[in-house]
């Protein structure tokens, strides 16, 4: 009979499904940055002003990529010797990455009612 899960590693273990899910997310967000930014550098040209939202983007779509990553070796390993670290390393930098596209769009909203 199977016991249960030991505890000092459930800490560090997340569902497949997270993974699978954060893996396609993570790479289409990496495209939305780039579309931001490219609208938004037009937007900076026509204005002649500038605004940090551009850099806080791209360094956001570097946090896409890295969870996009890391969810697709922690996948790509299969299920026999799952990689809880990588599922962990995209769990965490795909949460900051929304977070910071969140304080993006705030400094955009607020770049653009000045």
């Amino acid at each position: 009979m199977k016991g249960p899960p030991q505890e000092h590693h459930s800490q560090y273990m997340l569902d497949e499904r997270a993974c699978r899910m954060i893996c396609p997310i993570a790479a289409a967000m990496v495209g939305v940055c780039l579309t931001a930014i490219g609208i938004l550098r037009v937007v900076i040209a026509v204005r002649k002003a500038n605004t940090l939202a551009d850099d806080m983007l791209a360094l956001d779509s570097v946090l896409f990529l890295i969870a996009t990553l890391t969810s697709y070796f922690a996948i790509r390993h299969g299920p026999a010797k799952r990689l809880h670290e990588l599922e962990r390393i995209a769990d965490v930098t795909f949460i900051a990455a929304m977070s910071l596209m969140t304080v993006a769009a705030l400094v955009i909203t607020y770049a653009l009612a000045v």
